[in-house]
């Protein structure tokens, strides 16, 4: 497996994202409907595997992303720097004060507990991210001059306004011109699709995206809705994953985009909504790698696993070059990343690699 990064030396970023950041509302315990105090975070898809890459395994990031210029603008921005990721590639929108022009989005969101699953409840149009285009980026600036060694971003973004699909596909074309290595998380959401053009526009997006891609992440579902792509005989709620279809699945992908290096999916059994087992599988030149597997994990707040999974496989890919050991990180951190409130991870490297070696959860003193 050979991915051609840029030597560190030559790039001022390890790696940047392209996507939005929303503000998150948690009622921690309670539910949305009847809460009276919110904590505050941030979150999005893109978003939080950079962060992981900075907080989590050190590494030097930065978001591509636009927020509307007011005080809710600078309150993310504020989250974001406390994160360690550089907020210098962002772009400011100006807007009228009521929202009318741009806005920031907002996501609440409630945990789930027992036989209670998540609940999640995006205000998000009109934002200031879905109105950005090409030119209020200067993509050639960011990957030529300055140098970005990996770009991630994904179909959630992608799948924002016509003007985001416009604004991915270019800046896969351009970080793909200066060497950077590209990963993008399918991330299908039919709702989000649906306002502009539903899945013909999903699949006519994500194929050209596809075009740029080194390492592709996505489940089944992903797979089939966005390339049209499916497994034969495998299980409709995906417990167990039907692993020799699935490399045959990703040999006709692969075949259809020889620029796949590396496809990776997250497997997850929901038991209840704080108990579930957690794998996780990744194909490379031909063979597919099995995470160790988290039966009976105790989930605090699963939103954001699956996006510390994309930063842990991509800290193992960019310092490893080796594709089990990858998913393994990959799957380690996404786990640890579900014991803790908020979209974004709280581990540390160490405890990654202790996780990964079997460590239990003795108190340590």
């Amino acid at each position: 497996m050979e991915l051609n990064l840029r030597p560190r030396e030559e790039c001022r970023f390890d790696a940047v994202s392209l996507g939005e950041i929303m503000l998150r509302l948690d009622p921690g315990e309670g539910r949305i409907r009847t809460a009276r105090s919110f904590r505050a975070w941030e979150g999005g898809g893109e978003y939080n595997v950079i962060r992981g890459l900075h907080k989590c395994f050190s590494m030097n990031t930065a978001v591509i992303t636009a927020f509307a210029d007011n005080e809710v603008g600078k309150l993310m921005r504020d989250f974001i720097e406390q994160g360690g990721v550089s907020t210098e590639l962002i772009y400011w929108k100006k807007t009228d004060g009521i929202g009318r022009i741009c806005r920031n989005g907002i996501n609440f969101t409630e945990r789930g507990f027992g036989i209670r699953g998540a609940v999640g409840c995006s205000d998000r149009a009109n934002t200031a991210i879905s109105q950005a285009t090409p030119e209020d980026f200067d993509f050639d600036y960011i990957f030529g001059r300055l140098g970005v060694r990996w770009l991630h971003t994904g179909g959630i973004y992608a799948a924002l306004s016509e003007q985001s699909c416009e604004t991915v596909i270019e800046a896969c074309k351009i970080a793909k011109k200066y060497g950077t290595v590209i990963s993008y998380d399918l991330n299908y959401r039919p709702s989000m699709w649906s306002a502009i053009g539903g899945l013909d526009k999903a699949r006519k997006v994500n194929r050209e995206v596809a075009k740029y891609v080194d390492v592709m992440i996505g489940n089944e579902e992903d797979f089939t809705a966005c390339l049209g792509f499916e497994i034969e005989g495998n299980d409709e709620n995906l417990k167990e994953l039907n692993l020799e279809g699935y490399k045959k699945m990703i040999g006709r992908a692969a075949g259809t985009y020889p620029n796949f290096k590396v496809v990776a999916t997250t497997l997850r059994t929901v038991r209840t909504a704080t108990v579930n087992d957690w794998k996780a599988i990744c194909w490379a030149d031909g063979e597919i790698y099995q995470s160790r597997e988290y039966n009976g994990l105790e989930i605090m707040d699963r939103v954001g696993g699956g996006d510390s999974f994309a930063s842990g496989l991509i800290y193992g890919l960019m310092n490893a070059g080796d594709a089990e050991k990858a998913v393994n990180y990959g799957a380690a951190h996404g786990a640890l990343a579900m014991t803790t409130p908020g979209d974004t991870s709280m581990a540390s490297l160490n405890e990654v690699e202790a996780v990964m070696g079997g460590a239990g959860a003795r108190v340590k003193r």
